[in-house]
């Protein structure tokens, strides 16, 4: 499939402070891709820079072949966003958003039949203050697809929303990459990149620290399980070396847990307690994203 984002060494300073720094990446038709990190990592400026909503302060950009500085209008009408801090007037009625922004498209898919398909039409005459988060969530991605994008934007648009009515946005990110289009995702939340992205970036202080599938990054980057070890107050190891030697690759010491990295999680836990090691409870699980983030970054992502 072609490329229909090409980011060349990218930048973005504010005064001394580096926000974006060589970024380079290639986003494929009709693919899920995310940029992944903590915030502050760099991953809205870069997509503001996508957007033609920030101007770079050097390298390339081509969003469907236009320049997003030069050509904004021009890509403006093919592209559709959800910003991190987006928000309507409160007394703004549902019917009211959607009519007001589907008439700057005309040629766009009528407003009533989106309404219909993202589940709010029981909410028509509803105020925008009104709505609950994942009926803004559903507003938002609406309203970003009136003028039919080839390529959609979406920044952290699960933030703040509790774990079912993100599980409800993801089918909604599922289903606008079922339409046809090309989904940029930018997320803090390593299960939801690891669910939906097919590709993403991994980002840390304004620089790109891997890129891949994100089966491709665990198998890269991390062992096939982990084992978490959860102590009392004052029975905690300082040094593992003697528990965990020829059983483990790697340990991580949070401070909430231990983090053993292992091929084997039965032998390695079989391994502790023979040794005599006894924590408070023992985890067996397979290697994640987030393993993945600590491993790059020496942090884990709610640090």
């Amino acid at each position: 499939m072609g490329s229909v984002i090409e980011v060349d060494n990218l930048k973005k300073h504010y005064g001394s402070r580096v926000a974006v720094e060589d970024v380079s990446f290639q986003v494929r038709q009709g693919e899920i891709f995310g940029l992944l990190g903590r915030n502050g990592a760099g991953k809205t400026t870069t997509v503001e820079c996508l957007q033609g909503l920030r101007r770079a302060d050097g390298g390339r950009v081509r969003v469907l072949g236009l320049d997003p500085q030069r050509q904004t209008q021009q890509l403006r009408r093919r592209i559709g966003c959800q910003l991190q801090e987006a928000a309507l007037p409160d007394r703004l009625k549902v019917w009211e958003a959607l009519d007001l922004f589907a008439s700057l498209a005309p040629a766009g898919p009528d407003w009533r039949v989106l309404m219909d398909q993202w589940g709010l039409t029981d909410k028509r005459t509803a105020s925008f203050a009104g709505l609950s988060g994942g009926q803004r969530q559903r507003l938002f991605v609406a309203l970003a697809l009136v003028n039919d994008p080839e390529v959609v934007f979406l920044d952290e648009l699960t933030q703040g929303l509790d774990p079912a009515a993100r599980r409800v946005a993801w089918g909604l990110i599922g289903a606008i990459r079922d339409r046809g289009a090309t989904v940029v995702l930018v997320t803090h939340y390593m299960d939801e990149a690891e669910q939906l992205c097919d590709r993403l970036v991994v980002m840390d202080k304004g620089r790109i620290v891997a890129e891949g599938s994100p089966r491709e990054l665990i198998e890269r980057y991390s062992t096939r399980e982990v084992v978490e070890l959860r102590f009392d107050d004052g029975h905690r190891p300082d040094d593992f070396g003697y528990w965990t030697e020829g059983l483990v690759s790697r340990v991580e010491s949070l401070p909430d847990r231990v983090l053993l990295y292992t091929d084997d999680g039965d032998a390695a836990s079989h391994g502790i307690h023979e040794r005599g090691l006894t924590p408070e409870s023992i985890l067996v699980r397979r290697s994640t994203l987030e393993d993945v983030f600590l491993h790059l970054t020496g942090r884990s992502l709610v640090e």
